[in-house]
């Protein structure tokens, strides 16, 4: 069915034509754009109109860095944002726990590292008397550690310590067994196995498949994660999504859901992830993965890499030592230099685009080296290879994203400070010298690279409206710091022309135009005229991807 969108204030994004008033989308495109009287003038009988009240209309919203399996796993945990204080924790964990009387383990979701108060680390002395006889975890907001009761340590085999990779941790407590702290991965991996949750992070974990391959009931529980994960992406006003972990089972789940409804609700994309103990060979399946799925709607492509931690438990990697910590610069990477070199040089040879969880100047600097490395290889393309997260740089290497043709990938929810998130600890570790190469969207930009955004959902909430309002209202730490906030128009297009460039994807997708995709989000507001602090309370009215209706208020 055409529909027709009137009476909007539509944001193009096209510099050739950048406001409308209409638009007619028919057969999963964009068959005219314009005023009011002369779209209009299209319609037929079969036609459906969309009255979008004067309010704002956009390209679909791009999502360019998220965890879906997992986030849409999450959903049903105790999530923690906003709480502080131990009585506060309690009450929330308790009530948590009462309303899930049989859950393997409980556990709680986005807590902030100064949950307790500022200077005072959660131990599993503090969970043990919230919740002494259930295994019970809380995560920090950045997924990076977690915080384990001896219930849970128990069951997972890690209360007396247990010897794992570079960038990894069980923090030991001076009584000799685990204080409860679990940094990474493959420390806080053991209980999400215990619990059964570890499926839905494979993508993260192993970025292998589930072994056995779920069946039945399993497959169809799996089925039914990934369906709310996506529904929920849509009511947010997103039709595309860039995910940032990735397996073959990902990509065939989505597959079946399209096999069965006949269409996905939204595009996708799911990269390989390439774990530090595979070899290269592993790559070939990089490679079977964008072969098989390269459709407009399910896509692969990418290789994600991790080379180092956060900032928050000194696993970042750093070129001068934490402010706070001066014998540290975040200890091992993840990756060697050297090997970020080989892995870039092979997946660019086999023509993919590789994305890197880089936070610390020093992992950033490593990953922009392997990308020069590549380029020197295999000679100068259009790669597009990213860079995700980026947020401390280092003076030096700001000029070279724009040189070696390298996508900056930022997330504006994520500064503290920035949507309700404390200034502690991560502002101290930083250290002051630092703090005008810290999440510096703006002096990047101003250097000529492309940034698209994102929430890293579920690390900080999915909402892109939280995400403009973070990039429009960005406060310096200090005075003398440079002003890296963005234009509403610059946040917009974060969100819809550079993910589409990102994806290699500008010539169909990002804009309004005749013969793009039609994928469209309609707003309750006028967002121009909304003032820059009440942004978040902007809602999508409508969802369209494809030409379908895949959410409306």
């Amino acid at each position: 069915m055409p529909l027709l969108i009137t009476n909007a204030r539509i944001l193009t994004m096209d510099p050739a034509n950048p406001h409308a008033e209409a638009m007619l989308l028919k057969d999963g495109r964009i068959a005219a754009i314009g005023g009011r009287a002369e779209v209009e003038a299209l319609k037929t009988t079969d036609t459906r109109v969309i009255d979008a009240g004067g309010n704002t209309v956009l390209p679909g919203l791009s999502e360019n860095h998220l965890h879906l399996f997992s986030g849409s796993a999450e959903l049903d945990h105790l999530h923690l944002s906003g709480i502080q204080g131990f009585d506060a924790l309690k009450d929330a964990a308790q009530a948590y726990a009462a309303r899930m009387p049989n859950e393997i383990v409980l556990f709680g979701q986005g807590a902030d590292y100064t949950i307790l108060g500022e200077g005072e680390r959660v131990t599993r002395h503090h969970l043990d008397r919230i919740i002494p006889d259930r295994p019970f975890a809380i995560f920090a907001h950045d997924h990076h550690t977690a915080w384990a009761n001896t219930k849970a340590l128990e069951l997972a085999g890690l209360l007396h310590g247990k010897e794992l990779g570079p960038g990894n941790e069980v923090v030991m407590g001076e009584d000799g067994l685990a204080n409860g702290e679990l940094r990474e991965m493959e420390a806080f991996g053991p209980i999400q196995f215990a619990a059964g949750f570890d499926r839905y992070r494979l993508g993260l974990a192993t970025g292998g498949e589930p072994a056995p391959y779920p069946a039945g009931a399993e497959f169809e529980k799996d089925i039914a994660v990934m369906r709310r994960g996506l529904d929920y992406c849509a009511r947010h006003g997103f039709t595309s999504l860039q995910c940032m972990d990735g397996n073959l089972y990902q990509l065939e789940l989505l597959a079946e859901i399209e096999r069965r409804d006949g269409f996905l609700p939204l595009r996708v994309r799911i990269p390989f992830h390439l774990k530090n103990f595979m070899p290269l060979s592993m790559l070939e399946k990089a490679s079977q993965m964008a072969e098989k799925y390269n459709s407009d709607f399910l896509s692969s492509g990418t290789v994600k890499m991790f080379y180092d931690g956060v900032l928050d438990s000194w696993t970042a990697i750093m070129v001068e030592p934490y402010a706070n910590k001066p014998d540290s610069t975040g200890g091992d990477s993840l990756f060697t230099p050297d090997e970020m070199k080989a892995a870039a040089i092979e997946i660019d040879r086999r023509g993919l685009q590789v994305a890197v969880h880089a936070i610390g100047d020093g992992a950033v600097r490593a990953v922009l080296d392997g990308y020069e490395a590549a380029r020197e290889a295999n000679g100068t393309r259009d790669s597009r290879h990213r860079v995700e997260h980026i947020e401390v740089v280092h003076p030096a290497d700001i000029h070279r994203f724009r040189e070696l043709g390298v996508i900056a990938s930022m997330q504006p929810p994520h500064p503290p400070g920035a949507m309700g998130l404390p200034l502690e600890p991560t502002v101290s570790m930083i250290g002051r010298d630092r703090w005008p190469y810290s999440y510096a969207w703006r002096t990047l930009k101003d250097a000529g690279a492309h940034i698209p955004f994102a929430s890293d959902w579920p690390v900080s909430p999915i909402d892109p409206m939280h995400g403009i309002q973070a990039a429009v209202t960005r406060q310096k730490w200090a005075e003398t710091d440079p002003d890296q906030r963005f234009t509403l128009m610059e946040a917009i297009a974060a969100y819809t022309i550079e993910g589409a460039y990102a994806e290699f994807a500008e010539d169909r997708k990002g804009m309004l135009k005749p013969g793009y995709f039609a994928d469209v989000t309609i707003l309750d507001s006028d967002i121009e005229a909304v003032a820059p602090e009440d942004i978040h309370a902007i809602r999508p009215s409508t969802v369209i991807c494809g030409g379908r209706i895949t959410f409306e208020s």
